[in-house]
């Protein structure tokens, strides 16, 4: 074969080099934004080869968190997925986009049960990812009495056996559903109430804790916690010794869903994720990787009959009878931030 003329060669090596740069370049690229541990990151890779695009992910630990990026104009995110009343605060600000649902025909597989709801009561802005509720936690070991109320938490038996989430909106929420009042009052006299038996608590509490409450109970470090479900159903797994309730007083029912940002640069992209993250195969592969509910109807069926029947995990109407959705408290939340500033102070 005939030698290639070395300056010949160059020139071809370049060419190849910067026509793969460019291709690189005109890369579709998404930009999503997630709370910590939240996603089977293996669909983010199928996702890219499936259709070609970029995936950027960044995660938050936070609604706030997530609210103050978004907020500020200074992201390009493109798919992100809030709490409810998050949506709402963020669709009354205009800080969310309406959604296209011609490019999300696998909307129609998630459970009606889970559309129109508050927060997103038209659904124009969000899609359903995941849900559950807030209850107690506790160690059949070490606890003798009845878990059926928040009552229990304020037991001086189990004092310094106690966790409490470090989140206002929770256990502030704790303390108002203990006392009857609403999770999302504006009446300064209950959350007064509330703030006041959350400092009376605060001696029997052994730490205000987040993520980290899961190896704390699964190792036996505390006889009760507040936790989220899906935090729940793991420990459950990881120690028989565990049991999870929502208390007869009501508890917070809540939901997650994936929404565009006004401020996203490539809503094509972000629509063709949603409706892959509605694909049956992909909306298992989250609820099995992560362990919270799936609105999902056919990601549901392949769920394990135990789990499925898990009242943890998906409560039976009388469970729930009593629990509220988060709602935004608009300029009350001020109130709320001051309380649990006096709290933490304590």
């Amino acid at each position: 074969m005939k030698k290639l003329n070395f300056a010949v060669f160059l020139l071809i090596v370049l060419t190849a080099i910067g026509l793969s740069g460019c291709g690189q370049q005109n890369k579709t690229v998404l930009n999503v934004y997630n709370w910590g541990d939240y996603i089977d990151e293996s669909v983010l890779k199928d996702f890219e080869e499936k259709y070609d695009i970029k995936v950027n992910y960044d995660t938050y630990a936070t609604n706030e968190d997530m609210y103050v990026k978004i907020k500020s104009g200074g992201s390009d995110y493109d798919v992100i997925i809030p709490s409810d009343y998050m949506i709402e605060k963020m669709i009354n600000e205009n800080l969310l986009q309406k959604i296209d649902f011609n490019n999300i025909p696998n909307y129609e597989l998630i459970d009606d049960q889970f559309k129109n709801l508050d927060y997103d009561p038209n659904n124009e802005y969000s899609v359903p990812y995941m849900w559950g509720t807030v209850g107690i936690l506790y160690n059949k070991t070490m606890v003798d009495d009845p878990v059926d109320s928040w009552d229990i938490l304020w037991n001086e038996k189990y004092s310094g056996q106690i966790f409490m989430l470090d989140s206002q909106r929770e256990s502030i929420g704790v303390a108002l559903q203990k006392l009857g009042y609403s999770l999302n009052t504006r009446d300064t006299n209950e959350l007064a109430q509330a703030k006041q038996a959350l400092i009376e608590q605060k001696p029997l509490v052994l730490a205000y804790v987040g993520d980290e409450v899961k190896d704390k109970m699964i190792g036996g470090e505390a006889a009760l916690a507040v936790v989220w479900s899906g935090d729940a159903i793991y420990c459950k797994k990881e120690n028989p010794d565990l049991e999870y309730v929502i208390p007869k007083e009501g508890s917070n029912f809540w939901f997650d869903a994936m929404a565009i940002p006004v401020t996203a640069k490539n809503k094509e992209a972000a629509e063709k994720f949603i409706n892959y993250m509605c694909e049956t195969e992909v909306a298992f592969k989250n609820t099995d990787y992560i362990g919270y509910s799936t609105p999902h109807i056919g990601a549901k069926e392949m769920l394990d009959e135990d789990l499925k029947n898990d009242r943890a995990a998906y409560p039976l109407p009388e469970d729930i009878a009593n629990c509220e959705i988060y709602k935004d408290l608009g300029d009350f939340v001020s109130e709320f931030d001051k309380a649990w500033t006096e709290i933490m102070a304590q």
